[in-house]
C-alpha cells in the first residue's frame, strides 16, 4: 500500500480517520514507527494490518467530454523556428543568427532557415 496515503477505515472505532505515525527512539537513532488510529488510539502492529481507505476520484466528465489535441504548426512549419536552425548561436548573454549579424529569439522564424547539420555518433564516447 502507498506509504503517503494516510486515510483509513479503524477496525477499533469504525471511523474514517488518520493514520497517527509516532516515531520510536533507541537514544538518538530512529528504529521505527508507531502506527495507530488518530481518532481512538486503536494500534497496529505493521503496515500491513492497516485498512487504508479506498479513495476514488469522483467522475465529472465522461471520456468524450477532454479536449482534442491542439494542432498549431502544420508539419512543414514544425521545426522552422531558430531554435533548430544551423546559423542559431547561444551564449549565456544574447542569442544572435550567425547569418543575419542580429539579436533574435529561439522562437523566431525567417525565410533562410537551414537545419542543424547532423551531429555524428560517437559510440558512447564523451566530448572533452
Amino acid at each position: 500500500m502507498d506509504k503517503r496515503q494516510h486515510r483509513m477505515i479503524c477496525p477499533g472505532c469504525r471511523t474514517e480517520s488518520w493514520v497517527r505515525r509516532e516515531p520510536q527512539y533507541e537514544g538518538f537513532r530512529k528504529t521505527g514507527e508507531r502506527l495507530s488510529c488518530a481518532a481512538c488510539g486503536h494500534r497496529f502492529e505493521s503496515e500491513a494490518e492497516i485498512p487504508y481507505a479506498g479513495r476514488q476520484a469522483p467522475r465529472v466528465f465522461r471520456e468524450e467530454d477532454k479536449p482534442r489535441p491542439l494542432q498549431v504548426f502544420q508539419d512543414s512549419e514544425r521545426g522552422h523556428t531558430c531554435r533548430y536552425c544551423g546559423h542559431y548561436v547561444v551564449n549565456p548573454f544574447v542569442q544572435r543568427c550567425g547569418l543575419h549579424f542580429r539579436e533574435v529569439q529561439a522562437t523566431d522564424t525567417c525565410d533562410d532557415f537551414s537545419p542543424k547539420p547532423a551531429e555524428p555518433e560517437t559510440g558512447g564516447e564523451t566530448k572533452p
